[in-house]
């Protein structure tokens, strides 16, 4: 439900961005992230290495890792079953809270409203690109809703990258593999699903620290506060110039 705009002094106006489902939702995400993604590296940590298809050996690893320092995973010291039982406890809380966030963009008609590319800006994405690069946001009435790039971002995100890390995942799970013996040839075999899931989780946390540096880099109390109280501010009349000494009154 979308409030009524609400004006600011200085040419400034707060609109609303973030319902509560939404705020919601991202701070339970970035909490099973953070755990997700350091008791993965616990488990990681157990053997090192990446490969496809059935067999696990050292001659044929497709990806190898050197030593994993213990304050990157949890817990800080070498304990493979405490790192996957915490694993899949904030893998099922991750899982519910994105159905949860799905179901809500879904039916509240979020998905199309902020993130359905329209034809006008897909064409625009070349320049949308040099613009990122450049670091230039988007100001004023444009910066109400998501540009092209954040808009195919997060169906990447919640299309591929985050299905693709739950069924990698269920594959690798025995009791799926008893109930559903098709899901794990049709991925490869274990060891192409244990590498497809790692992809997956690198791709999310890639988009996650690039998403982190981005709302820094254009405006972290605004950002911030927009998603603790879902109000977002923009600039509806350019900034005043500042006065120099030669725009001053000699008199």
């Amino acid at each position: 439900m979308t409030r009524p705009d609400r004006p600011l002094a200085l040419g400034r106006l707060e609109i609303w961005r973030h319902p509560w489902p939404v705020r919601l939702t991202h701070w339970v995400n970035v909490i099973c992230l953070v755990f997700l993604l350091m008791t993965g590296l616990q488990i990681l940590k157990a053997h090192p290495h990446l490969y496809w298809g059935l067999d696990s050996t050292f001659d044929d690893a497709w990806l190898s890792f050197g030593t994993i320092p213990g304050w990157m995973t949890l817990p800080g010291y070498r304990d493979l079953a405490t790192g996957r039982n915490w694993h899949f406890f904030f893998a099922w809380i991750f899982v519910a809270n994105g159905m949860i966030y799905l179901l809500y963009i879904l039916f509240s008609g979020r998905l199309a409203r902020m993130m359905e590319p329209t034809r006008e800006e897909l064409a625009h994405i070349p320049a949308s690109v040099v613009e990122h690069a450049r670091l230039k946001f988007p100001e004023g009435e444009a910066a109400r809703t998501y540009n092209v790039i954040q808009k195919l971002t997060y169906l990447v995100v919640l299309l591929i990258l985050l299905p693709m890390m739950l069924v990698t995942g269920l594959a690798m799970s025995p009791m799926m593999n008893a109930a559903i013996p098709e899901l794990l040839p049709i991925l490869g075999g274990r060891q192409s699903a244990r590498t497809l899931h790692f992809i997956a989780a690198m791709g999310i946390t890639t988009f996650a620290v690039v998403h982190v540096l981005l709302v820094f880099l254009s405006g972290p109390l605004n950002n911030l506060r927009s998603m603790v109280t879902g109000w977002y501010v923009i600039r509806t009349e350019p900034e005043p110039p500042e006065e120099t000494p030669d725009d001053r009154d000699p008199s």
